[in-house]
């Protein structure tokens, strides 16, 4: 039987899935050419160095985070859904979403950097048009739950916490009336 040539696909593929289950950190050289079935030469052929394939590894991550959160937004609900469906990744792939947070994010030096790399802008016009708020007013308002929600994820994916959804989409909930409050008084004092 002729032996499975490598790809440096393959390679990725199988660091994504160790990270995914175990952490980046267990994305070991040797630990993927045991998954792969081969030895460390191919492995080390197409990766120079470990950060290039972290960071390959951080992307994959990235996309399956976005991916994961769209099939859970409700276009009927898309603000409150969208935060629910961070929190769940948090919940439910905590290494990978761990990943996705703390990748580093070149370019970025500001909190409107933030938004405009991790947001649709669509997103803060459907705000302002449901809520009947300037476009700026609905920017900050969704920059704010994107804060507070990367923070309670954060605490998902770093803890063995029994938190219960309900509890941390209660607490989202307040958050955003909150916000929304603030939002409004910002408004009237136009």
């Amino acid at each position: 039987m002729p032996k499975q040539r490598i790809t440096k696909e393959m390679v990725v593929d199988a660091a994504f899935e160790i990270a995914r289950r175990e952490g980046i950190e267990k994305a070991t050289v040797k630990a993927i050419s045991e998954k792969l079935g081969c030895s460390v030469q191919p492995i080390y052929s197409y990766c120079q160095n470990m950060d290039g394939l972290r960071q390959e590894v951080a992307e994959k991550a990235r996309s399956f985070v976005h991916a994961y959160a769209a099939k859970r937004i409700d276009p009927y609900d898309l603000f409150r859904s969208t935060g629910h469906a961070y929190v769940q990744a948090a919940k439910e792939e905590p290494y990978l979403f761990r990943l996705y947070l703390f990748q580093e994010r070149k370019g970025v030096s500001s909190l409107e950097d933030i938004y405009r790399t991790e947001t649709n802008p669509a997103v803060a016009e459907k705000i302002a048009a449901d809520l009947n708020i300037p476009v700026s007013v609905a920017k900050q308002l969704h920059l704010n739950m994107l804060i507070y929600t990367i923070g309670i994820g954060t605490i998902f994916s770093v803890t063995a916490s029994s938190i219960s959804e309900e509890e941390i989409f209660m607490q989202q909930e307040r958050a955003y009336e909150a916000f929304l409050k603030s939002a409004k008084e910002s408004k009237e004092n136009e």
